[in-house]
């Protein structure tokens, strides 16, 4: 290429790079990570969101471990200005040091143990983990109330979970069901001793959302949330239950954090603020969430609820030993289990 060409060419990349930027700057988006439309009622709040602010949020159906991975691989030029996942993926976020802090409208609000103090992760709902259940796709046999029902032969290639060593759900399930066999957060060996039982019996398990696929009956029973098989029941129209296992499950939170050095850090700011406003707490409770604001929940989303004699059997955990012991599980499952 002569001087004349190659001066072109840089000048038309310098450019093209320039507009993209300005672009970026002037754009009335925010890019959130992990905002799947049919995930926890996300089309709802992003709509919400653009009526209320201006500001559009496109979807994203990336799930938790795999917007932590581009949030890291894109650090020295980031894309996206939020970031929703489960809360060990926010801890872990912020010791990459990948999310700025940021203390929204409502903060004062945010129970202690729901947030980092600085403002790096905040709760926004909470989930409690069991089996979502297409009554209609199970062929007759009965609803499954046990972890230990799950091994058992009539379910047979009905059983789905989401991949532990990659989506968050998954990993909350081997949370779930390992201290439920025994096990703590610092051994995670019931956990893979029962996923390789569980292989036996033909599970299905994919990386992302699996919502459709059970009302579909393709997948008739996947360890969920309970927002979600309520999601089924009661908007959806579907037959589906929800169980809280009788050995035991876990409630855990979902986060957002402000992406560190971020294109439109002022349009993500006020998408965190909206998620944690009257409206946004609103939609989320709607969902069939638990809203980390509390007094967002109605009084008919509390009437969908299981009895509280039901949610007894899940607990709470440190979330921070849930974090640091996530990478390991991941490593053990991806080697161990068949």
């Amino acid at each position: 290429m002569n001087v004349k060409h190659l001066y072109k060419a840089l000048l038309a990349t310098t450019l093209i790079s320039a507009s993209s930027g300005v672009m970026a700057q002037n754009s009335d988006n925010a890019i959130c990570y992990n905002c799947p439309p049919e995930w926890a009622d996300w089309g709802t709040q992003l709509r919400l969101i653009e009526q209320e602010t201006g500001i559009r949020v496109p979807q994203d159906n990336k799930n938790s471990g795999q917007s932590l991975a581009q949030l890291v691989a894109e650090a020295n030029s980031p894309v996206a200005d939020v970031v929703y996942y489960g809360v060990t993926f926010g801890i872990q976020a912020m010791e990459a040091d990948v999310v700025a802090p940021y203390q929204p409208a409502h903060w004062d609000e945010i129970p202690e143990g729901l947030k980092d103090p600085n403002g790096n992760w905040f709760a926004i709902h909470s989930g409690t983990l069991g089996f979502m259940v297409n009554v209609d796709a199970l062929d007759g046999a009965p609803v499954p109330t046990s972890w230990a029902d799950l091994l058992k032969p009539e379910y047979r290639g009905m059983v789905g979970y989401l991949d532990p060593a990659s989506a968050f759900v998954g990993y909350v399930g081997a949370t779930a069901v390992n201290l439920a066999m025994g096990g703590d957060l610092n051994d995670f060996t019931p956990a893979i001793d029962y996923f390789n039982q569980l292989a036996d019996n033909a599970p299905i398990v994919p990386k992302q959302t699996s919502y459709a696929r059970v009302l579909s009956g393709e997948i008739p029973i996947l360890l969920d949330y309970d927002f979600n098989a309520y999601r089924a029941r009661y908007s959806d129209g579907a037959n589906v239950d929800f169980v809280i296992p009788e050995e035991g499950s876990v409630v855990v939170p979902y986060v957002m954090s402000l992406v560190k050095d971020s294109p439109n850090p002022e349009n993500g700011r006020q998408v965190l603020d909206f998620v944690l406003s009257d409206q946004g707490q609103a939609v989320w409770a709607d969902a069939y969430l638990r809203p980390v604001r509390e007094e967002a929940i109605s009084e008919e989303a509390r009437s969908v609820f299981l009895p509280d004699s039901d949610y007894a059997r899940a607990v709470t955990v440190d979330y921070d030993a849930m974090a640091n012991a996530q990478r390991n599980f991941s490593d053990r499952y991806l080697s161990e289990v068949r």
